[in-house]
């Protein structure tokens, strides 16, 4: 059936008709927001036989305009075309009619139904897939931070520049690079805001009277804002990136 009226259907199946296009097609000359005023005295109940939305509407210089507007169910519809008692009422009404017994149809209910179901195995399958992507965004980071909770010993920065593939050397400057560390005299020093968060612990060994060494190893909380600071740089472990390239 062509649309003489257009309508929609909601997210519970139901027909609508816009009441601006009731309301041009039955030629009323009273205005729109009027004539609907008018109309709702008849007893009909807001959100029950309709719903306030807008419509846009182009206008004269070519600029979009939001207009006041009413969803109507079927049943509000047909009964403003009975109570209008001319032609164009009898012919919205009867339009209406036909419409919803073929809207109600055993054929159109199934199509509906299908076409539901085909929605929702569409909408699980891309949760699925949302899902499946998440979990494997976060297991290489799962399995880098349970290696290293497992562990408590506190770590050379060549074991954790191991764990990125590089060496101590470069390891120390991409820190210093990132604004972590810096170097004093042959020692690699946290600056004063990372000072004070248990990254590191520092320690001095007496090799003779005239002779000590200072030493400064990274604790597993260290080592997981390491992890954290680098992979914001792009900077991943070797085990996530193999478990990337697989």
């Amino acid at each position: 059936m062509n649309q003489l009226i257009p309508t929609h259907s909601n997210e519970n199946g139901n027909l609508l008709v816009s009441g601006r296009d009731l309301h041009e097609f039955l030629e009323s000359n009273e205005r729109y927001s009027k004539w609907f005023a008018r109309m709702t005295e008849y007893g009909f109940v807001e959100n029950v036989d309709f719903t306030t939305g807008q419509k846009s509407t182009v206008v004269n210089n070519g600029a979009v305009r939001a207009l006041d507007d009413h969803y109507l169910t079927i049943n509000m519809a047909k009964e403003i075309s009975m109570i209008q008692r001319n032609d164009k009422g009898k012919q919205a009404r009867q339009y209406f009619l036909d419409l919803e017994r073929k809207w109600n149809s055993p054929e159109m209910v199934i199509k509906r139904a299908h076409e539901y179901l085909e929605q929702k195995v569409a909408a699980l399958t891309t949760d699925k897939f949302v899902l499946t992507q998440q979990v494997n965004e976060l297991q290489p980071k799962a399995s880098y931070y349970d290696m290293v909770l497992q562990n408590k010993s506190l770590l050379s920065v060549t074991k954790i520049a191991k764990d990125y593939g590089m060496g101590a050397i470069a390891f120390n400057l991409k820190l210093h690079e990132l604004g972590v560390q810096f170097k004093q005299g042959d020692i690699w020093l946290l600056y004063a805001k990372y000072q004070d968060k248990g990254y590191t612990q520092t320690s001095t060994h007496v090799i003779d009277a005239d002779k000590s060494k200072v030493t400064t190893k990274w604790t597993q909380k260290g080592r997981l804002f390491i992890y954290d600071l680098l992979k914001q740089q792009g900077i991943l472990p070797v085990i996530e990136r193999e478990s990337e390239a697989s």
